[in-house]
């Protein structure tokens, strides 16, 4: 309770000393260059030819360094599964042009996924 009373409680020497404080702001004059309608340079990025093999029809053909296109990354993710020493993760860094530290997160966390077919005597069990 005394503290409560000591918030709430007025300090007039502080509500004096408040009044006295003024601030003004202004904002510099804004200049409008004016380009002749000239365009403004747009940032260029580097791109690289996708690597898509037998699928090339289903994906983009072009995608930025330090990117992968969805049929790159499940092909890549397969190549990883099948052959773990060949595809290593340095490996699939340069091949792509993608940063190491992501394609391990890659390879951690994006498991794909197999299809398993039953054999035909064990579907009546099922």
């Amino acid at each position: 309770p005394a503290i409560q009373e000591e918030i709430y409680r007025k300090d007039d020497r502080l509500l004096t000393l408040l009044k006295d404080v003024y601030v003004e702001s202004r904002d510099p004059p804004v200049q409008v260059k004016d380009g002749g309608g000239e365009h403004l340079p747009c940032k260029h990025e580097e791109k690289r030819i996708t690597k898509l093999g037998q699928l090339e029809d289903l994906d983009v053909k072009k995608v930025p360094k330090g990117k992968i296109s969805i049929v790159e990354a499940l092909t890549l993710l397969n190549n990883h599964k099948l052959h773990p020493h060949i595809w290593t993760a340095e490996k699939i860094a340069v091949e792509y042009s993608l940063e190491l530290t992501e394609v391990n997160s890659l390879l951690e966390f994006f498991i794909p996924f197999t299809v398993q077919e039953f054999p035909k005597e064990t579907k009546k069990a099922i």
